[in-house]
């Protein structure tokens, strides 16, 4: 696993009545890889993960796989109310064929720091397959510090960190106490950058799934150290790039993705679809988001 590039969090696709759309899906997905993605995470925040029922998860995931035809890894979310239960769906993932996991810490429950190390501890053991970290304290209550994973720097299959701590200070922080023990991922869309100046080559975000292309592109300037440019992408990208860090995130990506052609905007309850001017808004930043984007191309 190559922890550089785009990985999307993908929409998972559902029908108006909240039921599984996998051919939608699999739709979503092919237009990602050819977009120019460097992999593909199924069922994060994103893909509404604590939304489904586990043959469910089972279900997107061999969606993905299939559509995905080996040109980019897949990775599968791990959001599970138990240790249990993550390191049972671990082993299935395997079983399935995924390349690779993220690891949220158990959903429900704020861990101190001993019952997380145990936790990824555990699931970390469960199957051979690589391991993502998915640190996101402001959602889920539990950080996984840089002293934390100290603790798990023996646990082979922990790789790599997904940090969304909101603080881009955490890139140097964990660098500066374990090297390069662990890939660090940025997970916010509206700091990538920032995270790109500090050494961080892979990202997972929400709204790739909107613009691949165009969020490729900006890792792509930023590795070449082609910093004007990039600048100048990001200034366009960043109020649409807002919405991910907002607690409607998955509506509001749904929502655009649809307005790009790129899936439909339904959601599972208790989320709803945005009205009003929360929906006015999205509208308003996308074709904003369009028009800058062609004023760059000229």
């Amino acid at each position: 696993m190559q922890w550089s590039g785009v990985f999307p969090a993908v929409t998972t696709q559902m029908r108006e009545d909240g039921s599984l759309d996998l051919e939608a899906t699999q739709r979503c997905v092919e237009r990602l890889v050819d977009g120019g993605v460097s992999g593909l995470v199924m069922m994060g925040m994103v893909g509404e993960n604590s939304s489904l029922r586990p043959d469910e998860k089972l279900k997107v995931l061999q969606a993905g796989l299939d559509a995905a035809r080996g040109r980019v890894p897949v990775l599968s979310g791990v959001a599970e109310f138990t240790t249990g239960a993550a390191a049972a769906y671990a082993r299935e993932c395997e079983r399935l064929g995924a390349q690779g996991l993220m690891v949220f810490p158990a959903i429900g429950y704020k861990s101190d720091a001993a019952e997380t190390v145990a936790h990824y501890r555990t699931v970390a053991g469960a199957s051979a397959l690589p391991v993502l970290i998915y640190n996101n304290p402001v959602g889920y209550g539990v950080d996984v510090t840089p002293e934390v994973l100290a603790r798990l720097a023996d646990c082979p299959t922990l790789v790599a960190i997904k940090e969304e701590s909101y603080d881009v200070r955490r890139v140097t922080d964990i660098h500066n106490l374990l090297g390069d023990r662990y890939a660090v991922v940025c997970g916010v869309d509206d700091l990538v950058l920032e995270s790109a100046v500090l050494g961080v080559t892979g990202w997972v975000s929400g709204m790739a799934n909107v613009y691949p292309e165009e969020s490729a592109r900006l890792l792509q300037l930023a590795a070449r150290g082609d910093w004007e440019r990039a600048r100048a992408l990001y200034r366009v990208l960043t109020p649409l790039f807002h919405l991910d860090t907002e607690v409607k995130l998955v509506q509001s990506i749904k929502l655009a993705g649809q307005l790009k052609g790129q899936g439909r905007e339904w959601v599972r309850a208790p989320r709803l679809p945005l009205a009003g001017e929360e929906r006015t808004r999205v509208e308003r930043i996308v074709a904003d988001t369009d028009r800058g984007l062609a004023a760059l191309a000229d």
